[in-house]
């Protein structure tokens, strides 16, 4: 009702026809014709249905990151999404950012000289659920916002799906704080793992490939770190005093830190000219569209998107990993190839790579 009071309002401004229709169902939606693109900005644990649905109903995909709740899901998504021949759109935009691309540009030009190690700074993985149980509100369909989940432990709380004010409209102080729970959600890891976690397998060259090696936080040991088959480290270790969520890449001769906010380098040669439009400074990347216009070119041309669904599925799946180690608390051995677990004897590991569904949910 929120959004479509927006669109509405903002279609009657353009002396428009108002119309914005809303379905509780989504299949509903999908079998409509005159529908060409969707976006998914649902909860994570129903990406891969959505998107899955959307590109058997011939639909082109924009889906938010991270692509999907498990690693057996964004497997699905790539395998489904291509034998339809659909474009999809990962919604890690900040691959559309010229500061990180001008980072990325510099790094695999070898200008730092041979990669060492990089930071990427993400957050918390998730931990489990501890909101008490609260009633559900009449107007909301839990059942159905629950989806695929099969976990007894999860029940209402506002926490998990904030009221929706109307009249007035007011900014929710928490918008969904599903994602830092380990039953419904994959905590910061995944949550700025998908941005900062991408930027750095960019960097690195391991976009459709990831990591050899993943050790938790675990036993004293604060950050997760990733190995990569060429020696080299992804740690979430903070990169400065502040705790920012970015990325530093540090070479043999020299070092590019690169976030939101900032820009810095060990030899100002390498710091980007200054911009010349007077908002981007203050302007974020939420409100910055190239990463959308791309995805509308991509449909309309028929080509690839800036971060199409195998580079979606390879960021997620180093996200996943440092969540699956977190919870054994122990350093798993993968193969990005095969995208499987090495000498996991009790299967404790490779049984994390996807959950049962709910009775009435297949994922294919």
């Amino acid at each position: 009702q929120r959004f479509k009071k927006r669109v509405e309002t903002w279609q009657a401004s353009k002396s428009m026809n108002c119309r914005c229709d809303m379905y509780e169902q989504y299949e509903e939606l999908l079998e409509r014709k005159d529908i060409d693109a969707v976006e998914v900005a649902t909860p994570d644990h129903w990406h891969a249905l959505q998107t899955i649905h959307a590109c058997q109903a011939g639909k082109d995909v924009y889906v938010q990151k991270p692509l999907a709740f498990t690693i057996t899901e964004s497997l699905q998504m790539v395998r489904v999404s291509r034998d339809a021949k659909r474009v999809v759109q990962v919604g890690s935009q900040q691959r559309s950012s010229k500061e990180f691309q001008k980072a990325i540009e510099l790094i695999q030009a070898g200008k730092i000289g041979h990669i060492e190690k990089v930071y990427a700074k993400v957050g918390d993985p998730p931990k489990p659920l501890d909101l008490p149980e609260m009633p559900i509100p009449g107007n909301l369909n839990f059942n159905l916002w629950m989806g695929p989940l099969n976990d007894p432990k999860i029940h209402y709380h506002p926490d998990l799906c904030p009221p929706i004010s109307i009249e007035p409209e007011e900014r929710e102080k928490l918008w969904g704080a599903w994602r830092w729970y380990r039953e419904t959600g994959n905590g910061f890891t995944a949550d700025w793992g998908a941005h900062m976690f991408d930027i750095a397998q960019w960097g690195l060259g391991m976009d459709k490939n990831g990591p050899v090696e993943v050790s938790p936080i675990a036993d004293g040991t604060q950050y997760m770190q990733f190995k990569y088959a060429n020696g080299i480290i992804l740690t979430s270790e903070p990169f400065d005093e502040k705790n920012t969520k970015g990325v530093k890449f540090t070479g043999k001769d020299g070092w590019i830190e690169v976030s939101r906010s900032h820009f810095k380098a060990s030899d100002d040669k390498f710091l980007p000219p200054p911009t010349q439009d007077e908002n981007a400074a203050t302007a974020t990347l939420e409100v910055k569209i190239p990463h959308l216009i791309d995805f509308i070119s991509a449909v309309r041309e028929r080509r690839e998107p800036i971060v199409p669904v195998e580079i979606g599925h390879s960021s997620c799946t180093v996200c996943s990993l440092g969540n699956i180690g977190c919870d054994l608390k122990r350093t798993l051995k993968w193969d990005p190839v095969n995208e499987v677990f090495i000498d996991d004897i009790d299967g404790a590991a490779t049984k994390l790579l996807h959950y049962e569904y709910r009775s009435g949910y297949t994922l294919v």
